[in-house]
């Protein structure tokens, strides 16, 4: 029996549309991230953009274990004195609270080309509206994909 490998002929893209509120946010990446790479279908193929366009609503809802929302991120800017410190929660509080979620998938990406190219397929809202009626998605109910005894902090 020979291996199948998908060509672009044989891609089919759909369109899901996920509602964070309340769910936690690594479990919703990782979600998000399968989707986007096209694991969760039967015909996938490493090497090809199979996934869905991903429509991430209420981001700015999205719930965090323990006291991440509390400890600093850091990072550095390139330049000399360059280092930055936001808590989690300040980033949700303030004026792009989607970008917590967009790191969290894009780190459980691989790091290549591909993965680059797949992130273009994610779009992330933090309110409950967003422009992509016109693509007719299909909503995906992840607060019952993955339930589990966890303690959430507000």
């Amino acid at each position: 029996m020979k291996t199948f490998s998908a060509t672009p002929a044989d891609i089919d893209k759909s369109w899901i549309v996920i509602d964070a509120e309340g769910v936690i946010l690594g479990r919703l990446a990782a979600i998000v991230a399968t989707r986007l790479r096209g694991k969760h279908k039967p015909s996938f193929t490493p090497s090809m953009d199979m996934g869905d366009n991903v429509i991430v609503i209420n981001a700015d809802k999205v719930q965090l274990t323990g006291n991440k929302r509390a400890n600093p991120n850091y990072w550095h800017t390139g330049y000399p004195g360059g280092i930055k410190s936001r808590t989690t929660g300040q980033i949700l509080e303030g004026n792009h609270p989607e970008r917590v979620l967009t790191q969290a998938v894009r780190r459980m990406l691989p790091s290549n080309r591909l993965a680059r190219r797949q992130m273009t397929n994610l779009r992330v809202y933090a309110g409950a509206e967003h422009p992509h009626e016109a693509q007719k998605p299909e909503v995906l109910d992840v607060k019952s994909m993955n339930k589990k005894n966890t303690r959430v902090t507000s």
